[in-house]
């Protein structure tokens, strides 16, 4: 815990897989709660589909198309099993893993391993996805994402319950088959700042993310509307609610804690240079956690 109670995580996305492992090695040492990796599995070029935040109160961190020619693009999943490896407490999670670009028995069983090489780290982060060229490179149908994702979530909550199971739905059916002889618990943290998503995450997820960075007004609202339809619906369940801020310091943290959001996270770009010195980048990474107090937090743990 941090300022005012504050958690406080961090994301990575177009980071090398070294320079990304060396990240999450001194979080962990140093108190941070979460790290985050965000996907995309390849570049279409010449794409021309919008990001969803286009036009919304939540921008994205860096100007201009989210995937170029010279972004680093890692799998989610091989990475965090890495990562897992060489940590001992930082929880581990994909902001976010899109899911219909997979067989749901493949992720189920990818995530049993995770979970089991992690000690129970994961947190995994899932949405339909956005960009239909990613979708059209993969031969996949774009249009029907919405429910096959929606299928994929009970597909992979009964592989994660133990034992055998079988399937018959609109996109997906199979026999009896078996991804685990005991249970997994794998929490499901949805994505998506949209009404539609944060109906079914209210509905459906252990846990939400904020999509892009959302201004400070927009991330209230966000968090306001997904408990109200949490109370609509009767969710009693703890819930947490992962927002990225714009800035690393003290007095933006305490600005969330004082509206009782309880889990920021900051893009890894400003803590960690990715073709840094280590040892600057540690000294950085260092003053940053010292600054919001998560050094004395953990030695309280």
């Amino acid at each position: 815990m941090t300022v005012n109670g504050v958690r406080v995580g961090i994301c990575a996305y177009d980071m090398p897989g070294a320079a990304l492992l060396s990240l999450a090695v001194a979080a962990d040492e140093l108190g941070f709660d979460t790290l985050w990796i965000g996907e995309h599995v390849l570049l279409p070029v010449g794409f021309s589909t919008p990001h969803p935040t286009t036009g919304t109160a939540s921008k994205q961190h860096r100007p201009g198309a989210i995937v170029k020619p010279e972004t680093v693009l890692l799998d989610p999943l091989v990475e965090l099993a890495a990562i897992g490896g060489s940590t001992t407490r930082i929880q581990l999670g994909t902001a976010i893993y899109i899911l219909p670009l997979r067989h749901p028995l493949l992720t189920a069983r990818a995530a049993c391993t995770l979970q089991e090489v992690s000690g129970g780290r994961l947190l995994l982060g899932v949405g339909t996805g956005w960009l239909e060229e990613e979708f059209a490179a993969l031969g996949l149908d774009f249009s029907s994402r919405v429910g096959r994702f929606d299928e994929m979530v009970q597909i992979m909550r009964r592989a994660w319950s133990g034992g055998p199971f079988s399937f018959e739905g609109a996109h997906f059916s199979f026999a009896s088959v078996q991804t685990s002889p005991r249970p997994v618990s794998v929490p499901l943290v949805y994505g998506g700042n949209t009404d539609r998503a944060l109906g079914r995450a209210a509905d459906q997820a252990d846990a939400w993310f904020a999509s892009g960075t959302p201004s400070f007004d927009e991330a209230l609202r966000l968090r306001d509307r997904i408990q109200a339809l949490r109370q609509e619906l009767d969710r009693t369940a703890p819930f947490r609610c992962f927002i990225r801020i714009d800035r690393a310091d003290p007095d933006s943290v305490d600005r969330y804690a004082r509206e009782g959001i309880e889990d920021v996270v900051v893009w890894a770009d400003q803590v960690w240079q990715a073709g840094g010195d280590l040892g600057e980048n540690r000294a950085t990474l260092e003053k940053t956690a010292q600054a919001l107090g998560l050094r004395t937090s953990v030695a309280d743990r």
